[in-house]
């Protein structure tokens, strides 16, 4: 289980990345074009604005790793839910 601190702390990161999505997708586009001036700018941009720095976490647990893109949980979240049969067509010998 994730502490609260870290889960808030992913929660203000995509706060920030929608916040600064069209200014850095400007910038880059600028950056393309060939403006000097579009790298300094990007740069002066908040680390967190990138959606790079946001990690994958469990929507149930919080878990960071382990994460299975497909289904949004981590892998022990996983197998708990298929061995309850909350996931259709997963069975035991599948996994």
């Amino acid at each position: 289980m994730a502490k609260e601190s870290m889960k808030a702390r992913e929660v203000k990161r995509e706060r920030m990345i929608k916040r600064y999505a069209a200014k850095r997708a400007e910038l880059k586009a600028a950056l393309l074009a060939g403006d000097p001036d579009a790298s300094a700018k990007l740069q002066k941009l908040p680390r967190n604005s990138s959606p790079i720095r946001t990690r994958n976490r469990c929507k149930l647990t919080g878990r960071s790793r382990g994460y299975i893109r497909q289904f949004g949980v981590s892998r022990n979240t996983f197998r708990e839910m298929a061995l309850f049969g909350k996931i259709p067509g997963i069975t035991r010998a599948s996994w």
